[in-house]
């Protein structure tokens, strides 16, 4: 039996199906986040927006800094805390009723998947280290 596995060539973070993720997670809350209250404008709006944002500028240091596979890493790691906070501020926003069960199972296990594609870009990391 011949298996032919196909590769995909990266040229670009934009090619990481991490990031794309990762970006579409974030716009879908910046959408939603626009219905919080006003009072919410500097805390949870921002923070929620902000960490949404920073797994995927984490990712893109990380690839351009993937010269130095630590570095790369690193980035992985700072990716996959920003995710974690992001989760917590959806956990926020689910119980102060200002998204809904659905909107927040589906985000959450969008962050979930991310997490394991942060996790086996760290394991391969050789593989994306390549000079």
């Amino acid at each position: 039996m011949d298996i032919k596995r196909e590769v995909k060539r990266i040229n670009s973070v934009r090619d990481l199906d991490a990031y794309r993720l990762a970006f579409d997670a974030a716009m879908e809350i910046f959408e939603i986040s626009k219905n919080f209250p006003i009072e919410e404008k500097y805390s949870l709006t921002d923070q929620v927006r902000r960490s949404s944002r920073s797994v995927c500028s984490n990712l893109a240091e990380g690839w351009r800094k993937r010269k130095y596979k630590a570095v790369f890493i690193n980035k992985l790691s700072d990716a996959a805390q920003e995710a974690a906070e992001t989760q917590t501020w959806l956990e926020f926003s689910i119980r102060c009723n200002y998204i809904t069960h659905e909107q927040f199972e589906k985000l959450d296990k969008k962050y979930e998947v991310i997490f394991a594609m942060l996790n086996a870009m760290e394991r391969k990391a050789d593989a994306f280290c390549k000079r």
